[in-house]
């Protein structure tokens, strides 16, 4: 099934509360399908929460399966609605952030960085830090594929698998401006040991933790060990 063109410029909210009421099933049947709170759904419909990005989320597919809508129909509502709301480019993190990342910096390269002033340092950093969000983000992406892990590490932190399931969800939507020291305290440094870029070439450099396949389930979320991953450079 595929919705005629004025339903398609629905936002996403929108076509969620329209389609429950067609198909007669509620936000809590949504939720549960699509393994969130239901509190993300309720905030989806109002539009209090902005759509995730189509591509680092997979609750599009579980929805568009449940409510029997067309393959695209909430992926181009989301595109639309976040290019309508898009942020300026360029405004970058919040100053402790900011500094966290910085502080995973090679030092002297940190330096310079921090030296730096004018609008287009601004924007390189924020370019720096975006290429190494991708590069996070492609790797937590994966933990939605593995129920087992989530389970057990929800569990071991006495949060419902939903929760925890939703906190993922909220990273991989998150941009150099959304970023909250949280974020990187829980997804960023247990993944990247230490990064750095050529200012010249603009190549980025990155050093990854690894989990070890026995530790998986003990982990959880992620502790580490350092790996080398050489020339990361414009990563997702």
């Amino acid at each position: 099934m595929t919705l005629p063109s004025s339903k398609q410029s629905s936002t996403v909210g929108e076509l969620l509360g329209r389609r429950l009421r067609e198909v007669n099933r509620s936000a809590e049947q949504l939720a549960e399908v699509a393994q969130v709170p239901p509190e993300y759904i309720d905030d989806l419909i109002s539009g209090s929460r902005r759509a995730p990005l189509p591509a680092r989320t997979d609750i599009y597919e579980k929805m568009t399966s449940f409510l029997r809508l067309g393959r695209n129909d909430l992926i181009s509502c989301a595109r639309s609605e976040r290019a309508s709301a898009a942020m300026p480019a360029g405004v970058g993190p919040e100053a402790g952030v900011r500094r966290l990342l910085l502080d995973l910096c090679e030092p002297a390269t940190a330096k310079v960085l921090e030296r730096r002033q004018g609008r287009r340092s601004k924007d390189d950093l924020v370019d720096f830090i975006q290429r190494l969000l991708d590069i996070t983000q492609g790797a937590v992406r994966r933990l939605l594929d593995d129920q087992f892990s989530l389970r057990l590490a929800a569990v071991q932190r006495g949060i419902s698998y939903e929760a925890l399931r939703l906190s993922v969800l909220e990273f991989l939507d998150a941009t150099p401006e959304t970023l909250t020291t949280d974020d990187v305290t829980k997804f960023v440094h247990p993944r990247i040991a230490r990064w750095d870029v050529d200012l010249e070439t603009r190549v980025l450099r990155v050093a990854l933790r690894t989990q070890e396949p026995r530790d998986r389930g003990r982990r959880g979320l992620g502790d580490a060990r350092p790996a080398i991953v050489p020339d990361a450079e414009g990563e997702g």
